[in-house]
């Protein structure tokens, strides 16, 4: 049975190419392979960096995997899809869960065949390989911070403002006017009401 194929052709408003050039290619080996072009998704001017919900023909053609309404989609390039590998990683993820297989021109992979899952399995590796390296220099970096003795974190409040946040909340100030006398956030005051029913409770418990 003929597969039922969506090309997928998209340009930025600086690489040069055009998406006429694409589908002429992509429309080329839909012949030799006996697949039926369902629906052509662009995506004009836009850069391969931005997600989907800036990428209107990204979003619809997902959408109509959603609806199982093709069994592979093709796009000329792995560029065209997405420039971040994890992104590209997530979106080959969605097609793979709809049982939908991925035709990349220029780079000769097809998830159908058993050579492209295999590049699809090292894509992967690539994948999970670049998400340790970026923990690797985030533990690094803090690592140096604390070696140079820079404090991390919020710096802790000034003592004499936690007395009068604690003041107004204990004769019924709310949290919103208790953050707007003493100039500070609610996210502040609502975390020193938390910490001051702690100590209540402990009272409570000891007496």
């Amino acid at each position: 049975m003929p597969k039922r194929v969506a090309f997928y052709v998209r340009v930025s408003t600086s690489d040069g190419q055009t998406t006429e050039n694409q589908l002429r290619q992509l429309h080329e080996v839909a012949d030799r392979s006996g697949w039926i072009v369902t629906a052509v998704f662009r995506d004009d001017g836009i850069s391969g960096a931005k997600g989907r919900d800036r990428r209107p023909g990204l979003d619809a053609m997902l959408k109509a995997v959603t609806r199982r309404e093709v069994d592979l989609v093709a796009a000329w390039s792995v560029d065209r899809l997405g420039r971040s590998l994890p992104d590209l990683l997530h979106l080959l993820g969605e097609l793979q869960a709809r049982g939908v297989d991925l035709f990349l021109h220029q780079q000769a992979i097809d998830t159908s065949t058993p050579s492209g899952r295999l590049l699809f399995s090292m894509l992967g590796v690539f994948a999970e390989f670049e998400r340790a390296m970026i923990v690797s220099r985030v533990r690094a970096g803090l690592e140096r911070t604390k070696a140079k003795g820079t404090r991390l974190g919020r710096p802790p409040m000034d003592e004499t403002k936690a007395e009068a946040i604690r003041a107004l909340l204990s004769a019924g100030t709310g949290i919103r006017e208790t953050a707007r006398r003493t100039g500070t956030g609610a996210s502040t005051v609502q975390r020193i009401r938390a910490s001051m029913t702690v100590e209540e409770a402990a009272i409570a418990e000891a007496a």
